[in-house]
Order: structure tokens, then C-alpha cells, then sequence
């Protein structure tokens, strides 16, 4: 049954090489699970970026390069003569007690810096550890692997850290900062959301051994720098609710199957480039096949995936009550579009037994914005 599911995946990627998961594209998965346009496209390998231009939409959007290289400093500022900084903040900010650290590098093996040696060197030292049997307690570039709709992935934490509690703990560097105690939570949220690809890769090297999944928190360091300087601080994140939901979405990706059959025959989001890699497939075309899938748009999706502007021009064009939040999308439940929500709150329309009550509100919110706009108001 695999290999078929796998056929009808690289039709769907077409000609393209097939471009692989990283912590930042599984932490994209988490944020808006019941696109199904998302998940086919992760799971065929198709680059989307290069799909969304294509088909007119281009995603403008991306890491700077001030921040990737703000990034990168800092990350070697914590973690600069054996992570001496990131002691100091784990002891002071977190009141942790580390009487004795032990500092493993495992960027290579004996000079390989292949993920397969490092990942089989990361599985052995973690798991000695885990059983009380290694002399470790921060593992610098471990490389995990975790299976993904059938694909394993290998990912690269920051750093995992052997500490509290005989746990292992994720620590997640970034270079945005924490503003009296404040960080900005769209960040703090992608930044939990891409640890906790670390945490059950973690959890499924560990489960190999017998290990259970406790000995791996769900509780996430983050360091970042304090105020406005680039002094590091901490915090403990609780990240199980997006633990839980990660798993959620990497059971439905190891379902793949179910969605790709529920796709017509022929479906492909091949741009047929050229020898020069230049797309040769009519754009009207693509975005034909494109609009066979069902979409899930959010307003969020902006932030993190390359197909939000054409799935949010393709909502406007629905009229989708998607368009405006989630906020509105629940607030008007049973009800699909802006032209639907519209046509009760006018009257035009009649409610099923289910809308009534909520078309009652909508009357009544349009009576009420007719008297506050005068003679000329009403309902657009």
C-alpha cells in the first residue's frame, strides 16, 4: 500500500527534486492542521514557494539576513567556551542547581559531519545518559531524526540538555528579545512549536531503548536576550499543548494516503521547468489544480506558509468567512461566507432551524449600526 501512496506523491511533486522537513516547516504543520492543500504539498515535496509564485501569488516574506546573522552571533555568544553563558543563565535565571556540567560537542565524529554518524553518535551518548550510565549533561549539535508521513527527517536542536529532575530538556535559542519578562508571543509560540519537533524526536530515539517518553520534558528552556541588549536570559515554556497537537498532525501526515485517494485522478502541482529550471506549465493551469484541494486560510498563515496569499485570495474570492479569523469563524458558526452572513443580517435570506438564532443576532447588530450611521447607513 506504501509504495502506490509514494507514486501518487512524487505525481503530485511532479519534476522537482523533493525538499525535505525541518523544525521550522514542522512547526508550520502545527499551525493550521486541517489544510489539506498544506499537508499534500509537505507531503509530496513540492517546494511551495516556488508553486505559489508561480501561480501568482509569491510569498514576499522570509528571515532577513540582519536576523539570521543576529541569530547566529548570539547563539555563539551562549554558547562560547563550552556554554559557559548559558550556565550562568540557567543558574541565575532559573535557579537551577549544576554542581557539575559535562559538555559534549557532537557537530562531528571524529571530523564526519554526516547526520547518519552524528545521529547514531547522538543516539548512544543520549541514550547512556538517559540510563545513568553517561557523563554528559549539555549535548551541543545533536542530530535527531523523526519519521514524517512515512520519510524520516533528520533535525538539528540548538541543544538538548540533560539536567533537572534527571530529564532532558530542550533549549531553544533565539535572538528575539524578552521585554521586561514580555516577548513578543507570535515568536514565543513559533519558537515552542519547532522544539517540540526536537522533544518527540527525542522521545522516539529514546523509545528504541525501552525509554519512556517522561524522560523527555515538554517543558522547553528558551534563551533569548534580556531588554534591549544582548544579554541572554531564560524561561521555562509549557509546550504540551503543541506537543500534543504536533503528534496529532504527524498521525494525520502518516495517513497521507487517505487524503491523496480523495484527490481526482491526474492532480499534479508539476511546473514542468525547463533545463534552466524556469516553469513552462501555463499558470492558469496551476492554479486550476490548485483550487481541486481544499484549503483551510487563516489570517496567521501569513507568518508562517508560502501559499497564504493565494489562499487568501482564493477565500476572498469565496467570499469565506476564513478571510477574517478564526475569532469571526466561531462566532458565526453555520454560517460559510461574508454573502451568506450578509443576506440574513438583510433579511434576504431564510435561516435553517440552526442559523436562526445567530441570524436573529445579525439583524438585530444591523439594525443597531443603521441607527448609529444616520439616513445614509445600512448594510453595505
Amino acid at each position: 500500500m506504501k509504495a502506490p501512496v509514494d507514486d501518487r506523491l512524487a505525481a503530485l511533486r511532479g519534476s522537482a527534486p523533493r525538499r525535505t522537513y525541518n523544525a521550522r516547516s514542522l512547526a508550520a504543520l502545527e499551525n493550521n492542521p486541517r489544510c489539506t492543500l498544506r499537508a499534500l504539498l509537505d507531503a509530496s515535496g513540492s517546494d511551495k514557494a516556488a508553486v505559489a509564485e508561480h501561480a501568482g501569488h509569491p510569498y514576499p516574506f522570509g528571515q532577513s539576513s540582519f536576523a539570521i546573522t543576529r541569530g547566529i552571533s548570539f547563539e555563539a555568544m551562549v554558547k562560547d567556551n563550552g556554554c559557559a553563558e548559558l550556565l550562568r543563565v540557567l543558574r541565575e535565571t532559573l535557579e537551577l542547581t549544576l554542581p557539575e556540567v559535562g559538555y559534549v560537542d557532537l557537530n562531528d565524529v571524529g571530523g564526519d559531519a554526516r547526520f547518519d554518524i552524528r545521529h547514531a553518535r547522538t543516539a548512544k551518548l543520549l541514550t547512556q545518559a538517559a540510563l545513568g550510565s553517561g557523563d554528559g549533561t549539555l549535548y551541543d549539535h545533536p542530530v535527531l531524526r523523526l519519521e514524517v508521513g512515512g520519510h524520516g527527517v533528520f533535525l538539528e536542536p540548538d541543544l538538548v540538555a540533560f539536567r533537572v529532575g534527571d530529564r532532558f530538556h530542550v533549549v531553544e535559542i533565539k535572538s528575539f528579545p524578552i521585554i521586561d519578562g514580555q516577548a513578543d508571543p507570535v515568536q514565543v509560540r513559533s519558537a515552542t512549536t519547532q522544539a517540540c519537533a526536537y522533544v518527540l524526536a527525542l522521545r522516539a530515539m529514546l523509545a528504541q531503548a525501552g525509554i519512556g517518553p517522561q524522560a523527555v520534558s515538554d517543558t522547553i528552556v528558551l534563551v533569548a536576550p534580556k531588554d534591549f541588549t544582548n544579554r541572554p536570559t531564560a524561561a521555562f515554556v509549557d509546550a504540551r499543548k503543541q506537543v500534543a497537537a504536533l503528534t496529532r498532525q504527524l498521525a494525520r501526515m502518516a495517513r497521507i494516503g487517505d487524503l491523496v485517494d480523495e484527490m481526482p485522478e491526474g492532480l499534479t502541482f508539476d511546473l514542468a521547468p525547463d533545463k534552466d529550471g524556469r516553469p513552462q506549465r501555463p499558470a492558469d493551469e496551476l492554479a486550476g489544480a490548485l483550487d481541486q484541494v481544499p484549503a483551510a486560510y487563516r489570517p496567521d498563515c501569513l507568518n508562517h506558509c508560502e501559499m497564504a496569499f493565494y489562499c487568501r485570495s482564493r477565500a476572498r474570492a469565496e467570499a469565506s468567512l476564513d478571510v477574517l479569523g478564526p475569532a469571526v469563524r466561531e462566532q458565526l458558526g453555520g454560517i460559510d461566507t461574508a454573502t451568506m452572513a450578509l443576506g440574513l443580517a438583510r433579511g434576504q435570506l431564510m435561516p435553517t432551524a440552526d442559523q436562526a438564532e445567530m441570524a436573529a443576532a445579525l439583524r438585530h447588530a444591523a439594525r443597531l449600526r443603521d441607527e448609529l450611521a444616520g439616513p445614509t447607513g445600512g448594510v453595505a
